[in-house]
């Protein structure tokens, strides 16, 4: 379990570090259009879903083993 705990949260940081990126790019006004700023919004929203899609499987993992 301590593994998979492991891979988990390794996984969560780098959705983040994915996450913190487009967020620099779209603060530097890196898209080109009012489409490639949408799509990256789109690629924020799909990661952040995952992102909370793993703390749940996580807690969901932890409160079984209880």
């Amino acid at each position: 379990m301590y593994q998979t705990r492991q891979a988990l949260d390794l996984l969560i940081q780098q959705i983040d570090a994915s996450i913190k990126q487009i967020e620099e790019d779209l603060g530097a006004k890196s898209a080109k259009s009012y489409e490639e700023y949408c799509n990256k919004c789109g690629v924020i929203t799909g990661l952040l879903t995952a992102r909370r899609n793993i703390a749940d499987l996580t807690k969901t993992m932890e409160n079984s083993d209880e």
